[in-house]
């Protein structure tokens, strides 16, 4: 199994799709929302992304196909004066969970934040969703 961790690129119509199919299913998903994206959304979605000033999309793709996506927003720490990253939606399709994806796609979003210059990134888990609260504290998150 081969793994790719990349920045989307929200021109490419490949990227597209798997940003709109992977966030479609997160949302169907019970750690989600339980139910898919309106077709509103989906139709509103990619362009509301790209017009977005802070948007960072990371894709993960096993083997060529989308496994997973981490999508990000720029903040800004007052405390520290610094920009931060918020992972807003970090998703893995349920066949690939547990081959170290989600992982990947942390470890990438800190990388990118390094070099943006953030001081943190930041992170919301469901209290329930207890798979993800094992990750993020194995990458040394915690209550804030």
């Amino acid at each position: 199994m081969s793994v790719r961790v990349f920045e989307a690129d929200l021109d490419d119509p490949t990227h597209r799709e798997a940003v709109l199919s992977l966030l479609d299913a997160y949302a169907a998903d019970p750690m989600g929302r339980g139910e898919p994206l309106s077709e509103s959304v989906k139709c509103d979605l990619i362009e509301g992304l790209k017009t977005h000033p802070t948007t960072l999309i990371l894709l993960a793709f096993c083997d060529d196909r989308p496994a997973g996506v981490a999508v990000c927003f720029r903040g800004f720490s007052t405390f520290a004066a610094r920009p931060l990253l918020n992972i807003h939606d970090l998703a893995v399709v349920p066949e690939f969970r547990g081959q170290g994806i989600g992982r990947q796609l942390l470890e990438e979003t800190h990388c990118r934040a390094a070099i943006l210059g953030c001081c943190k990134v930041t992170l919301e888990v469901r209290e329930d969703n207890h798979r993800a609260q094992g990750l993020y504290r194995s990458m040394g998150y915690g209550h804030g």
